[in-house]
């Protein structure tokens, strides 16, 4: 699969034809339905949390903060990348246009990036509230606004390049979709994507796996501190054991596939990766966009109490 014939080949296609040399009609209807199914729940899902944050003010706190801001990208990812694929899926060819194709790479881009740098936040500020590393410093307000910031600047400074010549979009996989251009072996693309990948994906995995591994080893030390209450502290373990192993999880089911296929693409130029194949890791890094409210939010304990105790005063003044 030769990048530089990705676009010339669909500008071959006519208006109104199905791309069938690389899959029949009903394959692009299937993936249509799929890309279809995770998109419009992801919109609701993510609507929904960010609508339950703004109604409850017990809700709006520091920590909070990137929980929301996850929400946010990940409806951005849904609705401008999501959406867009469903439509072109439907229609068995890109047909958006070249400038089309930069336009929804770049937000996909942009919104995944920064819904995983939210991703990383969380797992830094649970890590410091947890562990305490700095001490008696408390996570305050301005450290969550700090990271809420930070994850789009970096996701910006970091897709734009590609808009102006170092690094492309161009399109992947059943050529109905858009990324950064794995493909291409010229020096300054490989650059890019090589910075990419290290910045964009390993460092907020790294990340990730080192808060989290801190995490459980801390909960583990104050278990073993606290024998006098191993139930309760047991118990207690176990919820954000349990929590922490499903992140994780998530993480690397929805992005490291992803991540490994653009690896082995950009150091092995004559791999060649069958175009259906090829579609799998992006269907599974959108997919997040589902599974993110659900365990963030939806088995957060914390944000599940305090929403339990928003509607008990409600009901409690309505009375």
């Amino acid at each position: 699969m030769e990048h530089s014939s990705n676009f010339s080949q669909a500008d071959t296609i006519q208006r109104g034809s199905v791309n069938d040399a690389i899959m029949p009609r009903i394959g692009y209807t299937v993936l249509a339905i799929i890309i279809g199914f995770f998109s419009v729940s992801g919109v609701i899902l993510n609507v929904l949390v960010i609508i339950v944050t703004l109604r409850h003010r017990q809700l709006r706190q520091p920590l909070n903060y990137a929980l929301v801001n996850l929400a946010v990208a990940d409806l951005g990812c849904a609705m401008f990348g999501g959406l867009p694929t469903t439509v072109t899926n439907a229609m068995g060819y890109f047909s958006l246009g070249r400038l089309g194709c930069v336009l929804e790479g770049f937000a996909v881009a942009f919104f995944g990036i920064a819904g995983l740098c939210s991703v990383a936040v969380i797992a830094i500020d649970r890590y410091m509230v947890v562990c305490r590393p700095m001490g008696t410093v408390i996570f305050q307000t301005r450290h969550a606004v700090a990271g809420v910031v930070f994850s789009w600047v970096w996701s910006f400074v970091w897709n734009t390049p590609p808009l102006f010549g170092w690094g492309s979009y161009q399109l992947e996989g059943v050529m109905t979709s858009c990324a950064p251009d794995w493909y291409s072996r010229d020096t300054a693309n490989v650059s890019y994507i090589l910075c990419y990948f290290m910045l964009c994906f390993a460092l907020p995995f790294s990340t990730i796996v080192f808060s989290y591994s801190r995490l459980l080893w801390t909960l583990r030390q104050v278990a073993n501190l606290q024998m006098a209450e191993s139930g309760s502290t047991a118990k207690a373990e176990m919820q954000v054991a349990r929590m922490v192993v499903v992140m994780v999880l998530a993480f690397l089911l929805t992005w490291l596939p992803y991540a490994s296929f653009a690896l082995a693409v950009i150091f092995d130029s004559n791999l060649y990766i069958n175009p259906l194949i090829a579609t799998v890791p992006m269907y599974l890094a959108k997919s997040s966009t589902v599974f993110n409210p659900i365990i963030y939010i939806f088995m957060n304990r914390q944000v599940s109490e305090r929403e339990t105790t928003a509607k008990t005063t409600t009901n409690r003044k309505t009375q």
